[in-house]
């Protein structure tokens, strides 16, 4: 009977154990997968995590599209929320939908310069689009934007 019992607790202890394991990984996993969105207004405040991916979400502010006086495919502009202007440089192919004045997400890190190096654009489709972080705080601090 005492047998039986320790093989019982044996197997059940293997199970507690093995789901625990398991457990972790997944949430390791996901946890490494996971982009953060971040206002311009945010990353000046320095509320990004320094050495990590993350996106920046905006409006390209006007007049501050610059591609053909630098070498190759590379572009640099200003990722703005309307409160605050963060410099974006990006070397690649752009979306079709990229412009001044309309909503962008990109995907990188802050240089050592305070540049934001992106290593994916994303264009959004509708002029008007803001994202909600950036309206949120643009209504807290009565800013009017226009991009």
């Amino acid at each position: 009977m005492a047998t039986q019992r320790k093989q019982r607790m044996t197997i059940v202890s293997f199970i507690v154990v093995g789901s625990a394991i398991a457990v972790g990984l997944v949430l390791f996993a996901l946890n490494e997968g996971i982009n953060v969105f971040y206002t311009p207004s945010e990353v000046a405040q320095g509320e990004v995590p320094s050495g990590q991916n993350f996106r920046i979400g905006g409006m390209v502010k006007s007049g501050s599209l610059r591609s053909g006086e630098l070498q190759g495919t590379e572009v640099q502009f200003m990722a703005t929320d309307c409160l605050v202007d963060i410099p974006v440089s990006y070397t690649g192919v752009l979306p079709d939908l990229f412009r001044e004045g309309q909503g962008v997400v990109a995907d990188g890190y802050i240089d050592g310069n305070g540049v934001f190096q992106a290593s994916q654009i994303l264009a959004k489709h509708d002029e008007n689009y803001m994202p909600a972080e950036s309206v949120a705080a643009m209504e807290a601090s009565g800013a009017t934007c226009d991009p």
